[in-house]
């Protein structure tokens, strides 16, 4: 489901243009696509935040272009590091029906049997669907799964028009035994006790040799 968003034509470019765009918290945008010219527009800063925040990673919005209706689907999101605003926005135009290529997060749910250490292998998968209905996330339920259990892409439920593109056999989550996570930790311990037992007894020759030249030191 798409979020209408009132968006304006933007006539002004540079950094100096954004920047004045952002002082009024508002986004500087692109609409690429379909062949046409790249359309620069303006959007309200707060409504597109929440927008692409509710749509997800593939967030779907129906832009008002001067009374244009426009499907644009979120390809690129810049956000400030530090204020956590929206600095700019790549979008791709598509229309109701046309198939979409896209990356679909994989979520996680449920909890593994004790003793067992949980990979996600993949965190995304390439699907083909309509750009009016893309899935939003695909849920891989791990409960109860004991060590040794492998989740492929194959498994996950597509929603009826969806294709899976990612190799069926791709590996999505892996559960292992909790004891083969801890085997480089064992090696890591073993190796500074090895030092530590090296740099004792370099000190008990170091030691030894102090004490052999004190007494030669007597001698003469």
């Amino acid at each position: 489901m798409s979020e209408k968003i009132t968006a304006e034509l933007r006539t002004e470019f540079g950094k100096g243009a954004a920047r004045r765009i952002r002082r009024e918290h508002k986004v500087p945008a692109v609409v690429y696509g379909h062949g046409n010219e790249p359309i620069h527009l303006t959007l309200p800063g707060h409504d597109t935040m929440m927008a692409i925040k509710h749509g997800g990673a593939n967030a779907l919005l129906e832009l008002d272009i001067d009374g244009t209706a426009q499907l644009a689907l979120t390809k690129q999101v810049q956000v400030d590091p530090v204020r956590r605003v929206l600095e700019h926005v790549d979008f791709v135009a598509v229309k109701r029906g046309e198939k979409v290529t896209v990356d679909v997060p994989i979520v996680v749910v449920g909890e593994a049997v004790r003793d067992t250490l949980v990979v996600t292998e993949n965190a995304t998968v390439q699907v083909e669907a309509e750009a009016t209905h893309i899935p939003e996330s695909f849920e891989v339920d791990i409960a109860g799964a004991e060590a040794g259990t492998q989740f492929l892409a194959s498994e996950l439920a597509l929603p009826s028009g969806t294709t899976l593109l990612t190799d069926p056999e791709t590996l999505i989550v892996n559960v292992t035994a909790a004891q083969e996570a801890d085997l480089g930790e064992t090696d890591t311990d073993a190796a500074e006790d090895e030092a530590a037992a090296e740099g004792a007894t370099a000190e008990e020759a170091a030691g030894a040799a102090e004490g052999e030249s004190a007494e030669g030191g007597d001698e003469e």
